[in-house]
């Protein structure tokens, strides 16, 4: 795949992936979800549901480790500050060949624009939150969140996948 390629599916994904509503009840279901697939598949994730700046989810899976929390917040902070999910916005700025720094004045201390963070976005609203895993390769972390997206949505993540 080309990093348009992965652009430009990332967006239908991002288009695609909308709830209707919204709530701590179904963050909970989200982050249990993610963890009940993390712990079938024996991956060693942390997961993190937040609404804005209110948590509503967080589990670490047994291998998971130390730094998946910082690795959380600044994927978590990039998609809040740009309503999108953070694998997008790098290979976006691959694509540009730029980083944070140099495009937004964004220092890597504090934001990531690394794979595993989504946009939790509502119908008539925008984005009222992030999903973040971390602890896989980056593509792989985005991957499962957009896995565990389309199975509470009831889309057929086939037709969403990354190629």
């Amino acid at each position: 795949m080309t990093l348009e390629d992965d652009i430009a599916t990332i967006g239908r994904q991002e288009h695609s992936l909308v709830f209707d509503r919204f709530d701590l009840d179904a963050a909970w279901r989200l982050g249990s979800m993610l963890r009940e697939m993390a712990h079938d598949g024996g991956l060693g994730v942390a997961i993190d549901v937040h609404l804005h700046s209110m948590p509503a989810f967080y589990a670490a899976m047994p291998g998971s480790n130390a730094d998946n929390p910082g690795w959380i917040m600044r994927k978590r902070r990039l998609v809040l500050r740009f309503f999108q999910s953070s694998y997008g916005m790098g290979r976006k700025l691959a694509l540009q060949k730029t980083t944070l720094d140099e495009k937004f004045g964004l220092s890597s201390v504090d934001y990531a624009s690394h794979g595993g963070s989504f946009p939790i976005n509502v119908t008539g609203v925008g984005c009222i939150g992030a999903v973040t895993v971390s602890g896989l390769p980056q593509r792989d972390d985005h991957e499962m969140v957009v896995d565990g997206l389309c199975r509470m949505l009831g889309r057929d993540y086939s037709e969403l996948a990354l190629k």
